[in-house]
Formats: structure tokens, C-alpha cells, sequence
């Protein structure tokens, strides 16, 4: 049984940043998807890392109950050389997770990679590959200056093209659920 999305489902993406958070949200339309808003969330670089993680959650459960999605994609932090970088934007990403979980929605991470190959196909595509893909996709006028905010919207847009594979994954937590549900693949 293929499982899509219901009809006039609302998916938001996040792009998790300590300087620049990216969100992107969608509306599922049939087999379609329409944009409805792409935000770009500037942090103040003054500011301590605490208060921005309380700015990144406020900001985040603002925009959920703004826009109350349905579903939501976010981009899982990239392994980088930087290990404190690597520290903040895990944080970053956690906050943005806390309020999704706050507010009951499920959310789905997806790699950069894995983001990258369900825009463009290539999974090295550059930011700038991919924000021209979805603005041909979507009919944006014209892409923001900093492309933090078309990468939100590419988490969204990549959680409505494997929608149905993050259910499944969902759908088993150990081997025996596997079995229960898949008989025939027991010899």
C-alpha cells in the first residue's frame, strides 16, 4: 500500500543556523506542491549562544503556530572540521526540534545529502543548484539574497518526495514488528 500525503497537508522545513535560520513551508495539493512562505531568520551576532537558542525556539513556535504544519523537515547538522561550530548547530538543531515536539508534529531529519538528491538528483549539488531548482519547481519570482531560507524549503519539499520511506521507517521500531508486518518475507 502506497501511503501519501493527505491532501492540503502543510509541511515546514528548517535549515538550522546559529547566525541564520532558514524556513520553508509548502502546501501539499493533490500530487502538487504550492509555496506558501519562505523565511529567512537573521540571529543578532551580539547576542550569547543561550539567548539565541531561546530566539531559535521562540521563532520556531511562532512560525508553527503561524503556519500550523502538519509535518516537519529539518536538516540534520553536516560533519565539518569545526567541532564547536558543529556543537552550536547541533543545539540549534535540537531547540528547532523541542518546539516541533512541543507542539505535537512529527518531524523527520534528512541529511544534506540526501536533501541535495531530492531536489536536483545529485546529491553534491551546490546551494545555489539546488535554490535554482526549486524556484523553476515552485515559480519563484526571485531567490533571496542568502540561500538559508531556500534550503528550509528544500527539507520540505524533500520530506514530500519520500514521505512514504520516512513512514516505513517509522512503521518498524524492532525486528519483530518488521516480521509482524512483513510475513511473507519468512522463509
Amino acid at each position: 500500500m502506497n501511503k501519501k500525503l493527505p491532501n492540503n497537508s502543510i509541511i515546514m522545513g528548517i535549515d538550522p543556523g546559529t547566525n541564520i535560520m532558514g524556513f520553508g513551508v509548502i502546501k501539499v495539493i493533490g500530487k502538487e506542491i504550492e509555496l506558501i512562505e519562505m523565511i529567512e531568520y537573521k540571529l543578532p551576532n551580539k547576542d550569547d549562544h543561550s539567548l539565541k537558542l531561546s530566539k531559535i525556539f521562540n521563532k520556531t513556535s511562532e512560525l508553527i503556530n503561524l503556519y500550523n504544519p502538519n509535518f516537519i523537515a529539518i536538516e540534520a547538522p553536516f560533519f565539518g572540521k569545526n567541532v564547536q561550530s558543529m556543537l552550536k548547530l547541533g543545539r540549534a538543531q535540537g531547540v528547532s526540534i523541542a518546539a516541533a515536539l512541543n507542539s505535537n508534529i512529527p518531524i523527520t531529519e534528512y541529511s544534506p545529502k540526501k536533501i541535495k538528491m531530492a531536489i536536483t538528483g545529485n546529491g553534491n549539488s551546490s546551494k545555489e543548484q539546488v535554490a535554482k531548482m526549486l524556484k523553476s519547481m515552485l515559480k519563484i519570482k526571485e531567490l533571496p539574497k542568502n540561500l538559508d531560507s531556500t534550503d528550509g524549503l528544500a527539507a520540505a519539499v524533500c520530506h514530500f518526495f519520500n514521505y512514504e520511506n520516512s513512514e516505513q521507517k517509522k512503521k518498524y521500531s524492532n525486528w519483530s514488528s518488521f516480521v509482524n508486518k512483513n510475513p511473507d518475507k519468512l522463509l
